[in-house]
């Protein structure tokens, strides 16, 4: 991995940021507070992975947009800290009709809009109706929903199809959220980010910053915090999201005390961050996520089924682990897409992952016709171990006789061209790991890139989600999860735990997979 990592090019963007730091100036608006923590009210530097592609909660479904969004918008239900699903901007959870098909959602009073405007049932149903309409996320509830009706001010009634057990939990998801925002400003392409958040945008300058100001008149709910739920409190007057896609330049940053807070660093950091103690302290975010790596099912070499099973015979995800995150206390090699004691653990598939057989995966190409074509892998540096996973993904393939084609773009660039499936016929991502299987990835789904439409799929996913029973629904995921080993339109690679550190200053954080800034303040 060291000599791969030795051929990193320091890109431009990643240049200008670490001079920008260097002379301790990254472009934040004239007379601010830069670098200079105060312990309540205050401003937080916040260093992140890259610039948000947008700033709209709906239409991007990267985790780096939920982050910053979710200060702003709120959705009607969220996760506690167990996962279990409670209620934000809905006064309580749903009342749910003995047919499963009718949701009564009563809206808590009292909560204003960023402009000043009372939050109503009209706006909601605005917002969700948006949310069906730009959303890959929305796109998939949209097509379980019958209808959905404002009853009164404070009623919002949604009608479904048929039973569709996952539905409150597409609701609750923070990325590709379904943010609830004044139905005057509802639009197919947003001009104003009003929301109900605790903080408000107040100033974004594009690879210099996102800075968010607290919202005076936010309406906290009254229980106790726990993970996304429960009562938030805008501490900080400001949060200042800036983007330093060097995950070396981020750890400079958190330990000279430039940031705050660092998001997302090298695990090969954790012991200059650890001899930095008690000034900066390391947060490891325990099941993270897993890496996974979608194939192109629409057009390209890889459409064919049976190739894109013969990649998978070629790869070896425990040495891809491995590059991606070096020490294996960061992650686990296995083939459950959910651990070992939740509902939805099954070993359905297993012996299709991990094989790396050049020679099987050779003679599974050329049955299925295999013509020397490239296969075009996009990467993006700006996840160190998306890029390091992908050289080892690329050598597994040439031994096995496949061409390859490594496309190496930022990560704005990589979320732009995915949609368009003549650009690509693999790309690196990872997601969150959530309770829930159909809230990732987005490929479970419909319309998501790589574009998976099978006749199979829609059947083994009508039945799961068709079943509100957890008890029954586990087993009906095994049968999903060994069709995904099958159809590969997608392989989880396994599964890893975030490093990211705060500095000793910073109070109050929680460790959640999309990190939030309320409730926390600055100490002296």
């Amino acid at each position: 991995m060291n000599a791969l990592a030795s051929r990193v090019r320091t890109s431009r963007r990643q240049l200008l940021a670490a001079a920008l730091l260097a002379a301790g100036c990254v472009g934040l608006p004239a007379g601010s507070a830069w670098a200079q923590a105060a312990h309540k009210g205050g401003a937080a530097n916040l260093a992140m992975i890259g610039e948000p592609q947008s700033l709209d909660p709906m239409v991007s479904s990267t985790d780096l947009v939920g982050t910053i969004m979710q200060h702003v918008y709120e959705p009607l239900f969220t996760f506690d800290a167990q996962w279990n699903i409670q209620p934000m901007l809905a006064q309580a959870m749903p009342v749910i009709s003995a047919d499963g098909l009718t949701y009564t959602i009563t809206l808590r009073k009292g909560v204003k809009f960023h402009n000043g405007k009372d939050m109503v049932a009209d706006d909601v149903v605005a917002s969700l109706q948006r949310w069906m309409e730009v959303s890959a996320r929305g796109k998939a509830v949209g097509q379980e929903i019958a209808s959905m009706t404002a009853k009164n001010p404070q009623t919002v009634e949604i009608k479904l199809k048929a039973v569709y057990a996952p539905l409150l939990a597409h609701l609750a998801m923070p990325s590709g959220m379904a943010g609830i925002m004044p139905k005057d400003v509802v639009a197919p392409v947003l001009k104003d980010f009003i929301g109900t958040g605790p903080y408000k945008l107040k100033e974004r300058k594009p690879d210099q910053f996102t800075v968010l100001a607290r919202f005076d008149q936010y309406a906290a709910r009254s229980e106790p915090a726990s993970g996304y739920a429960g009562k938030r409190e805008a501490q900080l007057d400001e949060l200042r999201f800036v983007p330093v896609p060097n995950a070396t330049t981020r750890v400079e940053g958190v330990l000279s005390g430039q940031f705050q807070y660092a998001d997302l660093l090298q695990v090969e950091s954790v012991g200059r961050l650890e001899k930095a103690a008690p000034n900066v302290v390391p947060i490891v975010t325990q099941n993270f996520g897993f890496p996974y790596i979608v194939f192109n099912t629409k057009e390209g070499v890889l459409a064919k089924k049976e190739l894109r099973q013969a990649v998978q015979t070629a790869m070896g995800p425990a040495e891809m682990l491995l590059a991606g995150f070096g020490d294996k206390r960061f992650f686990a090699a296995e083939p459950n897409f959910f651990a070992k004691g939740t509902p939805y653990y099954s070993d359905a598939g297993a012996k299709l992952y991990n094989q790396k057989n050049p020679q099987l995966a050779k003679d599974q190409a050329a049955k299925a016709g295999y013509k020397s074509e490239p296969i075009r892998i996009m990467a993006s540096r700006q996840y160190e171990f998306h890029y390091n996973m992908a050289l080892v993904m690329a050598e597994h393939l040439k031994r096995a006789g496949f061409k390859t084609e490594l496309q190496v773009v930022d990560w704005a660039t990589l979320v732009q061209r995915r949609n368009d499936a003549k650009l690509w016929d693999v790309y690196m991502t990872h997601s969150g790991l959530f309770p829930e299987p159909m809230l990732s990835p987005p490929q479970m789904g419909s319309g998501a890139p790589g574009w998976w439409e099978t006749e199979t799929k829609k059947a083994a996913l009508a039945a799961f989600n068709g079943e509100p029973d957890v008890a029954k629904r586990g087993p009906l995921w095994g049968k999903a999860q060994a069709l995904v080993y099958d159809e590969v339109p997608f392989v989880e690679v396994g599964k890893f735990n975030a490093l990211s550190a705060r500095s000793s200053k910073l109070q109050g954080y929680q460790p959640m997979p999309w990190p939030f800034f309320w409730n926390t303040s600055l100490s002296q």
